[in-house]
């Protein structure tokens, strides 16, 4: 918990929500397996400092409406809908179990501002200001299926689109994106080694 504490001003209430992030998700664990069993003492640094990493990009306005798509046991969308109260967040995946967790989890944290839906990302028709996502599939198709979900009502400094958490080598899928793209390193905001090859990938 510490590690968030290090990096982000919260408040009394952000902070008791992301201490009860890492029993909750050890006793759900324990029944669906949504983070890897030998990742979960690592749980505020490679997912939840991680999915925050959004954050240092952008500070999301009151009524934003933010899509996370593939959000699995609930990241990148349950940190950030801790850290922006006043911002709407929808979180979906094609696993039900998992989405099960994820309302479990926004339940037991008493958040108001987000909630998960068993769904496929294709079939929503909603648009939203951001779509946000930890790498689930290869990027060019990732944006292919969800560009037409953007909103044209800019709120935010950034302008709006997609969100992208991503590792390693991916200049290749870089070159089947037909729009603009700015890369951050998240190793400009975190300094542990765990984030040296780690990037946000916004498209817009």
């Amino acid at each position: 918990m510490e590690i968030i504490k290090k990096y982000f001003s919260l408040n009394s209430t952000q902070e008791q929500q992301f201490i009860a992030l890492k029993d909750i998700y050890s006793s759900w664990n324990e029944k669906i397996n949504v983070i890897s069993r030998k990742d979960i003492e690592n749980i505020y640094e490679h997912h939840v400092l991680h999915s925050l990493g959004i954050a240092k990009v952008i500070q999301f306005k009151n009524e934003t409406k933010i899509l996370d798509v593939g959000t699995g046991g609930g990241f990148p969308g349950i940190p950030l809908a801790i850290l922006f109260p006043g911002s709407d967040f929808l979180l979906v995946d094609s696993i039900g179990k998992k989405i099960n967790v994820v309302n479990a989890v926004i339940s037991e944290l008493g958040l108001k501002n987000a909630k998960g839906i068993h769904q496929r990302a294709e079939t929503i028709d909603e648009k939203f200001d951001f779509i946000v996502s930890r790498a689930v599939t290869c990027l060019p198709d990732f944006y292919n299926i969800v560009k037409n979900k953007i909103s044209r009502n800019k709120n935010n400094t950034l302008p709006n689109g997609v969100l992208y958490l991503k590792g390693g080598d991916f200049q290749d899928e870089l070159k089947n994106i037909k729009s603009n793209y700015k890369i951050f390193d998240l190793s400009d905001f975190f300094s542990e080694e765990y984030f040296a090859t780690k990037k946000l990938i916004h498209i817009f």
